[in-house]
């Protein structure tokens, strides 16, 4: 992260990110502040991988969430017939 105590101020904004069209088929299901290797941790759903995306541009050059966040690291976990 780039300032010092902003792990909160992105959790509240990333939360507050939600699908808002009938099309869009993904979900932010928990996130949290880490301490180690990685700062935060953002868990989401999507049946199409174009979803994940979006949510990761949508990180990437939101106005606020540039100031705070240096570098994003997605990894990528399969599991078969997640309901949404």
């Amino acid at each position: 992260m780039k300032i010092i105590d902003t792990q909160w101020k992105i959790v509240e904004k990333v939360n507050e990110f939600q699908s808002v069209h009938s099309h869009e088929d993904w979900k932010i299901t928990y996130i949290s502040p880490l301490h180690g290797a990685w700062d935060m941790i953002v868990e989401c759903v999507f049946n199409e991988l174009e979803n994940l995306n979006f949510i990761l541009n949508f990180c990437r050059t939101d106005n606020e969430l540039i100031k705070w966040i240096e570098a994003t690291t997605t990894f990528i976990s399969l599991k078969k017939n997640f309901i949404l």
